[in-house]
């Protein structure tokens, strides 16, 4: 069965981006990231309403990764600290070795290829250093933009899954993507 140890935290580098651990300092970003409606638009999940709930996702994530449950990464751009968005492994099915990918960016950075390129790096790391065998990614099928950033990484649609989660008073399709580690 697949395991990790996080306790030495990888920080992950790409041509433009510095891949590290989210920190109480990220709480302005995780804040106008995770309240924002435009943002979660495609994110079934409560809007996040003051930073006390901002620092109380931040330390979800850094508890996750302390029990070696998941990964996320606090997304910069080299050179500068700040936040630009959060990536990672959740839901991981360690005994089928497959774990869901997730991302999200801040709206000042939408459009300019940064998710593409730390999706790249994960799936790298995923299959090279956590020994993944394949990587899921649900989104929501009118995320357009999500569903070409997962086709240009080599994801394929597995399916298309109708009102298979009950979010906010109704029932919501989801589409599945996953890439193998070759």
């Amino acid at each position: 069965m697949l395991t990790y140890d996080f306790s030495l935290f990888p920080i992950l580098e790409t041509e433009r981006l510095y891949l590290r651990k989210l920190s109480e300092s990220d709480v302005v970003e995780v804040f106008e990231m995770r309240s924002d409606p435009a943002n979660m638009k495609f994110i079934p999940r409560p809007l996040i309403q003051d930073h006390t709930e901002a620092l109380a996702h931040i330390a979800k994530i850094n508890d996750q990764i302390e029990a070696n449950q998941g990964i996320n990464w606090a997304v910069t751009l080299k050179g500068n600290d700040k936040l630009v968005g959060i990536m990672g492994f959740y839901r991981t099915e360690f005994e089928h070795f497959r774990s869901e990918i997730g991302y999200m960016i801040h709206p000042d950075y939408h459009g300019q290829g940064i998710v593409s390129e730390a999706i790249k790096k994960l799936v790298e790391y995923a299959f090279s250093t956590m020994g993944l065998h394949s990587i899921v990614a649900v989104i929501d099928p009118d995320n357009v933009a999500s569903e070409k950033v997962l086709q240009k990484n080599g994801f394929v649609k597995e399916g298309h899954f109708k009102e298979n989660e009950f979010y906010d008073g109704k029932f919501i399709d989801s589409v599945h993507y996953s890439i193998v580690n070759k």
